[in-house]
């Protein structure tokens, strides 16, 4: 099966114009025109014939059509009404692809699992504003994902594989890392995209754990310790930790936990690792 070749930046200002559609800036509608990435991106996925591959932003259908080809079925959520007809139409030679309208953010997660058969893949071009909610909402979803294969903007990329201690290590950083193996792919500049967006971009997979790599004890008690950990970036770990629990922990309580847990209250939180953040979570949890 054979689409029209959209990775064609002619044919695609000519079905721009012909649907009297302009590139919406609010929504990241920056169009992908090299085939080198896409196929870097279709490569990343590794899809099985009996793969269903859940995209998120399929935009003119670009990667669609690659990803269909080698799927048993590619369900594409987009949020704009407007491209809904090229969509359909760029892609009328895959009948097992299915064209979801919505809000990736606010969808039912139910009207998509229905027809899909777990484990699922996720392929995706995120706009920056949305990115870290799009991917906490695929990893704390309902949704068994084995792999997210994403296109994101070059810091977004380097704060995904951050260090701790780092300037890019932060919380999206932590719980991407809690719940999945990240790595990036391939540098994407910005000269690839139609219209040309004003910084460059990366493709990243995500390789989500079987297990994750840390005992925590208490998940929700782990992440309201790494959000509150970052929460003031400039405070020590204690301080930051007492605004956290105030009115359920002193603040002897809370350098009592930390002593316990071998972790120095005047470290900064974005110096922990997620083994320490682990630990300390554990030692809150048991010692109650």
């Amino acid at each position: 099966m054979n689409g029209p070749q959209l990775t064609s930046p002619r044919l695609v200002r000519e079905i721009l114009q012909r649907h009297k559609l302009i590139p919406n800036k609010r929504l990241g509608q920056n169009f992908l025109i090299d085939k080198n990435i896409l196929d870097k991106i279709i490569e990343a996925v590794e899809i099985k014939p009996e793969d269903t591959i859940l995209e998120v932003g399929p935009g003119l259908g670009v990667l669609t059509g690659p990803l269909a080809a080698l799927a048993g079925q590619v369900v594409a959520v987009e949020v704009d009404q407007g491209l809904i007809p090229p969509l359909r139409e760029n892609l009328r030679a895959y009948p097992n692809v299915k064209i979801v309208r919505g809000d990736i953010l606010k969808i039912s997660w139910a009207g998509l699992v229905e027809d899909i058969n777990a484990p699922l893949k996720v392929a995706a071009n995120l706009p920056y504003y949305i990115t870290s909610a799009v991917i906490m909402s695929l990893l704390t979803g309902p949704l068994a994902l084995e792999r997210l294969v994403l296109m994101v903007q070059r810091e977004v990329a380097q704060r995904l594989i951050a260090a701790p201690g780092t300037r890019d290590y932060g919380i999206l950083t932590a719980a991407v890392g809690y719940y999945t193996v990240p790595e990036i792919i391939a540098p994407v500049p910005r000269t690839v995209f139609y219209p040309r967006p004003a910084v460059d971009s990366a493709v990243v997979r995500l390789k989500v754990r079987e297990y994750p790599p840390v005992e925590v004890g208490d998940e929700e008690l782990f992440f309201r310790l790494i959000r509150g950990a970052f929460g003031q970036r400039r405070k020590t770990l204690l301080n930051s930790l007492q605004g956290e629990f105030r009115g359920e922990y002193n603040r002897e309580e809370i350098a009592h936990f930390l002593q316990t847990a071998q972790i120095e209250g005047n470290r900064r939180g974005e110096t922990l690792n997620l083994e320490e953040f682990a630990r300390l979570a554990r030692n809150i949890k048991y010692q109650q």
